[in-house]
């Protein structure tokens, strides 16, 4: 395991030792939405990091395709396509992260996926779909949850 990704995740995960989200102003519930939703990114990429794969894209997308592919690393010799999904105590309301991922979701991420196989010019490698879930309640660190192979494509 790189010693840098360590380090830094270890000093991200102790900035977020309070939580993810951070108490501020009022905002729109939009704009905090996203604002936890990069910062889950942000966790999630060091996370991954630190679990030995090798990140080769962040937020993917491709013209004329709806979506984006949150991360994109290769583990070990496996491509991977993660999506991410975060969220905060409030956020569970809607269920947990992991159920935020619809058929509809997946054959989006699937699609984008495609092309971001022809755009880079790889063809034969092995890939999958993994989710990384995250659940941010304020005051405590993160909980991620990471599903290897979460469905196929």
């Amino acid at each position: 395991m790189p010693i840098f990704a360590r380090t830094v995740f270890g000093l991200l995960d102790w900035g977020a030792r309070k939580g993810l989200t951070h108490l501020s102003a009022p905002e729109p519930a939009k704009q905090k939405a996203r604002r936890t939703g990069v910062k889950g990114e942000t966790y999630a990429y060091w996370y991954l990091r630190r679990q030995g794969y090798v990140m080769i894209a962040r937020n993917f997308s491709s013209r004329g395709t709806k979506g984006e592919i949150d991360l994109v690393g290769y583990d070990g010799g496996t491509l991977a396509f993660v999506e991410v999904k975060t969220r905060t105590m409030a956020g569970r309301d809607f269920g947990s992260p992991e159920d935020a991922v619809t058929r509809e979701k997946e054959r989006h991420l699937a699609r984008v996926a495609r092309q971001f196989l022809r755009e880079y010019r790889i063809a034969e490698v092995p890939f999958r779909f993994d989710v990384l879930a995250i659940e941010a309640p304020a005051g405590t660190r993160p909980i991620a949850r990471l599903h290897e192979g979460a469905f196929a494509a």
